[in-house]
């Protein structure tokens, strides 16, 4: 069950940070009921769940409409 939850969240910063528990499991019964075609490929979840926003619950919609948030290098502050 712990890998089907870590693949689950559908965000651009989920890609790189895989987002928290929180978001993971508000975003597992959308990626089994559209998208379970692509388990384990979380590039192709991310994909699949952002074409199916419309379709998504209401929790795991609030995850995706989040604004992704950009790295900022090391030793880098703001001018």
């Amino acid at each position: 069950m712990a890998l089907i939850v870590s693949l689950a969240l559908p965000t651009a910063a989920w890609a790189e940070n895989r987002g928290s528990a929180d978001d993971q499991l508000a975003c597992t019964p959308d990626v089994y009921r559209l998208c379970s075609s692509f388990i384990p490929d979380e590039d192709a979840i991310t994909a699949c769940l952002q074409q199916h926003k419309p379709q998504l619950s209401p929790a795991c919609r609030t995850v995706f409409s989040r604004p992704a948030t950009a790295a900022k290098p090391q030793g880098q502050d703001d001018d």
